[in-house]
C-alpha cells in the first residue's frame, strides 16, 4: 500500500505541475495576447495620426497651389485689362484722327466751294461738290465693319495704323 500511496501522491504531483504548468501557459497566453492587443492599439493610433498628419499636409500644399493660382489669375486679369485698355486707346485714336482727318478735308474743300462761288468758277465748284459728297457717303466705320480683322490687327504687334 505505500507503493500505491506513493504512486498515488506521485500522480498528484504530476497532476499539479501539470495545472500549474497549464496555468503558467494560459497566463503567457493572456500576456502575448494583451501586448498583442495594445501593439494593435498602438499602431491603430500611429496609424490615425499618420493620416491625419499626411492630411494637414496635402492641405498646406493645396491652399499654397490655390495661392499661387489666385495670384496667377490677378496677375492675367491685371494683363487683360491693360491689353483693352491699349486697345481702346488704340481705336480712340484712330476714330479721333479719322473724324479729325474728314473735318479737315470738309473744311479745305468747303474753301474751295467759296472760292469757287467767289470765282464764278462753276467747273470748280462741281468738282468740290462732288467730293463732298463722296466724303459725306464714305464711312469712317467702313473699314471697322470687318471686326474679326480689326481683332486681329489690335492684337498684331506689328501692325501699322495709317490715319
Amino acid at each position: 500500500m505505500a507503493i500505491q500511496t506513493a504512486t498515488t501522491i506521485l500522480t498528484a504531483i504530476d497532476a499539479a505541475k501539470l495545472v500549474s504548468n497549464m496555468v503558467l501557459s494560459y497566463k503567457q497566453i493572456a500576456e502575448q495576447e494583451r501586448t498583442r492587443r495594445y501593439e494593435i492599439g498602438v499602431s491603430g493610433f500611429t496609424t490615425c495620426i499618420s493620416g491625419i498628419t499626411s492630411a494637414c499636409l496635402e492641405y498646406g500644399i493645396v491652399v499654397q497651389e490655390e495661392k499661387t493660382k489666385r495670384r496667377e489669375i490677378e496677375a492675367n486679369e491685371k494683363v487683360a485689362i491693360a491689353t483693352i485698355n491699349a486697345q481702346r486707346d488704340l481705336l480712340m485714336a484712330y476714330l479721333d484722327r479719322s473724324f479729325d482727318e474728314r473735318a479737315e478735308n470738309f473744311r479745305c474743300l468747303f474753301k474751295v466751294v467759296d472760292q469757287a462761288i467767289a470765282n464764278q468758277n462753276n467747273e470748280q465748284l462741281g468738282a468740290a461738290l462732288s467730293s463732298i459728297v463722296e466724303i459725306a457717303k464714305s464711312c469712317p466705320f467702313k473699314n471697322l465693319a470687318d471686326l474679326a480683322s480689326v481683332r486681329a490687327s489690335l492684337n498684331d504687334p506689328n501692325h501699322v495704323w495709317e490715319f
